[in-house]
């Protein structure tokens, strides 16, 4: 999990698992029963009713958890840029350095 509770556990591969295997025992339990008795006869209208409600509750909080994610991506991306302009700086201050010093000793060479 990452700290969102049930945004987490709704978008996981768990839940819709979970969900699947309860659901499809009741769709053929269903279509099994003669068409006299059966509560919620073939085309399952009352089925695709809940599992409609369902994804109706669940776009919301997946889309809600997609925003966080980049939300929190966004700030990653952005403290990553302020490091390698950090490190982009101290480069070229460090090349700078390295060319004074290469210098110097070209004239030390060239006076000896």
């Amino acid at each position: 999990m990452n700290g969102y509770g049930s945004q987490a556990r709704v978008a996981s591969t768990t839940f819709t698992a979970v969900h699947t295997t309860r659901t499809t025992p009741n769709a053929m339990m269903k279509d099994q029963d003669p068409p006299k008795r059966a509560w919620d006869p073939y085309p399952f209208i009352l089925l695709n009713l809940f599992l409609s409600m369902i994804a109706a509750l669940q776009a919301p909080v997946i889309m809600m958890s997609q925003n966080r994610q980049d939300a929190k991506d966004r700030l990653r991306s952005e403290l990553d840029f302020a490091v390698n302009r950090k490190a982009e700086a101290e480069i070229t201050q460090l090349a700078a350095k390295l060319n004074r010093i290469e210098d110097r000793l070209d004239d030390l060479a060239a006076s000896r």
